[in-house]
């Protein structure tokens, strides 16, 4: 059964003009792995994290190191939880996609529970 969906879109110069204007919003939301990559992959993973607080409704436990986004060896992006937010998962299964071209990052996420 699906629990909830959640999408996000970024706008990926928008985001990386706010990034240099702040620069301690980096650290903030991105662990030191994700931090390491290239501007439309942040903006990805930026919306990964907005689109899951969306489909869980967690604005009230969230913590943007709480999910780390990460990709699988088969290049496939998945999540990875701890604190607060990997009780609220509770074993669900948690779809994630991401995307990036002319400008624009988005992600879905979908939670499903067995």
């Amino acid at each position: 059964m699906i629990d909830g969906i959640g999408i996000d879109v970024v706008n990926i110069a928008r985001f990386e003009e706010s990034l240099l204007r702040t620069p301690a919003m980096k650290e903030r939301i991105f662990t030191a792995r994700e931090a390491s990559l290239k501007i439309s992959s942040l903006a990805a993973r930026f919306a990964a994290k907005e689109a899951l607080v969306k489909a869980l409704d967690a604005r009230d436990i969230f913590s943007w190191h709480d999910a780390e986004v990460i990709n699988e060896l088969s290049g496939k992006p998945t999540f990875i939880f701890t604190g607060p937010l990997a009780k609220r998962i509770d074993g669900a299964l948690v779809h994630l996609t991401l995307s990036h071209d002319a400008g624009i990052a988005s992600a879905m996420v979908i939670i499903e529970r067995i």
